[in-house]
């Protein structure tokens, strides 16, 4: 149990970063190259567009997005009914939908900024028999102003940015931190299983030896209460 438990926690995929969509070779969280040949950052997405895996159009559409101007969010995605896995993916805008209106707590409280405008502009990938990820739907226009990143500016991205786009950065970075969060109670939640199974393996040798020092105490005195011949 214990070395399942181990391999498990090292087995465990990392969400890949796409930060270096602009180097020549990206790699996945397992150290395999992602194939991005189909598509480079200069190319606008098109229906029919092939990739390697889910990653590789993520990589892309990612860059597309930082060279026309707008900040890219991993949204819906559908599982196979027969094994589980993601079969499809849609990938979107940050602003796309509308941010749902809750009560305000304090009347000091700053209102947060408005970072969603039901924005439309999304592509939409499958995976088809052959094992490659094609482009479904694409929406090209946005309703609101882009602001384009040159390619090799990546990093100073948020010197860039709109207030309601840092707004939109720190959101995601939140919901990553969640997930992170979740991910190591998974783990504690393991790890405190692994204890308690070594607990109750140890209380049962305890009461193993408990019974055969009984027994020995047991043949001790019945030998001395046997009369001497």
């Amino acid at each position: 149990m214990i070395n399942s438990f181990f391999f498990w926690v090292l087995s465990v995929d990392d969400n890949p970063s796409i930060e270096e969509a602009e180097t020549e070779t990206i790699q996945d969280s397992n150290g395999k190259e992602l194939d991005t040949t189909e598509g480079t950052s200069d190319e606008e997405p098109y229906i029919g567009m092939q990739f390697e895996s889910e990653e590789a159009a993520k990589v892309f559409y990612d860059a597309y997005a930082t060279r026309v101007g707008f900040i890219m969010r991993v949204d819906a995605f559908r599982r196979s009914m027969r094994d589980g896995k993601v079969v499809w993916r849609r990938l979107v805008c940050n602003k796309e939908g509308f941010r749902k209106l809750r009560p305000r707590r304090s009347e000091n409280r700053k209102p947060r900024a408005v970072t969603r405008e039901g924005c439309k502009a999304m592509i939409v990938v499958k995976k088809e028999k052959s094992g490659k990820w094609v482009v479904t739907r694409f929406v090209k226009e946005h309703n609101h102003q882009l602001v384009p990143v040159p390619t090799n500016g990546r990093r100073s991205m948020l010197l860039s940015q709109t207030p309601d786009e840092k707004d939109a950065k720190i959101r995601e970075l939140t919901a990553e931190l969640q997930r992170e969060r979740k991910r190591s109670a998974a783990f504690q939640e393991q790890l405190d299983m692994v204890l308690r199974e070594m607990e109750e393996h140890s209380n049962h040798l305890s009461r193993n030896i408990e019974d055969i020092v009984q027994s020995v105490r047991e043949i001790e005195s019945k030998q001395v209460a046997l009369p001497k011949r």
